[in-house]
């Protein structure tokens, strides 16, 4: 029997995938790898990741249809080259008010005042 998945198949995501998820949907309609590496550095307070981790991250969360990428128009500045760019989804709207509620959770059960629910 074949299944066919309509939602996104990607339950837990890492902090690097949420924040280019998060980054992706800061950065829109201009996001692409150089920028959404950029930005998840100053988001993470952390030194930029590595190129390759953050395409690996933006080529997981395509596949799970979270975000939508699709090739811009050629520059000049880049000798004709065309930049990738991303597009959150409903799905990945969807995906990162997820994260940001469990970031909440977590960030709460660090206060000392904490009650389990």
């Amino acid at each position: 029997m074949t299944r066919i998945y309509i939602f996104p198949i990607m339950k837990d995501m890492n902090e690097l995938e949420a924040a280019v998820l998060a980054a992706v949907s800061q950065l829109e309609p201009d996001a692409y790898g150089v920028l959404v590496r950029e930005r998840v550095g100053e988001m993470l307070h952390a030194e930029a990741p590595s190129t390759g981790s953050v395409h690996r991250a933006l080529t997981k969360l395509a596949r799970a249809r979270l975000l939508r990428a699709q090739m811009g128009e050629p520059t000049a500045v880049r000798g004709g080259r065309a930049k990738r760019l991303y597009q959150v989804t409903a799905a990945g709207r969807a995906a990162l008010e997820t994260e940001r509620q469990r970031a909440v959770r977590r960030a709460a059960a660090l206060s000392p005042r904490w009650r389990p629910a």
